[in-house]
């Protein structure tokens, strides 16, 4: 089965998480959290920078990483490091998701998550105290 390496920023604003809906693809509309693929000449850091300035008009600064996801789809096996990030500039502006929101922790099932994302929305979940979480510059 094919591996594909992806990158995941869990964008926060104090105790929001930023989500976005998918707008194309065999996926199309399911929620995730905005990221992609891993070019080779890139760091996961450097991808994810560049996934969300193309994506989402947006500069990031990407702090630690919370988790890595590894998750079986039908078609391919998904590798997906998950990191903490803030918004240094820009308005989160969608240039390929059909939808976004700001979700607080305890909002995070309100939207159909596609089953990898799901595996970090109950992470999530068990942050009892998001003020608790360090993240870098934040």
């Amino acid at each position: 089965m094919k591996t594909i390496q992806v990158v995941a920023a869990i964008i926060r604003d104090q105790d929001r998480i930023f989500a976005t809906q998918r707008g194309y693809g065999p996926y199309k509309d399911g929620w995730e959290f905005p990221g992609g693929k891993i070019e080779p000449d890139e760091t996961p850091e450097q991808a994810l920078a560049r996934e969300i300035r193309e994506e989402l008009d947006t500069e990031i600064m990407v702090g630690d990483k919370l988790t890595d996801v590894e998750y079986d789809y039908p078609e391919f096996h998904l590798s997906m490091g998950c990191y903490w990030c803030t918004v240094l500039s820009g308005h989160l502006t969608l240039k390929e998701h059909e939808s976004a929101r700001w979700l607080r922790f305890d909002e995070m099932d309100m939207v159909d998550w596609l089953p990898a994302d799901r595996i970090v929305v109950r992470l999530l979940s068990r942050i009892s105290s998001p003020k608790t979480v360090s993240i870098p510059g934040g």
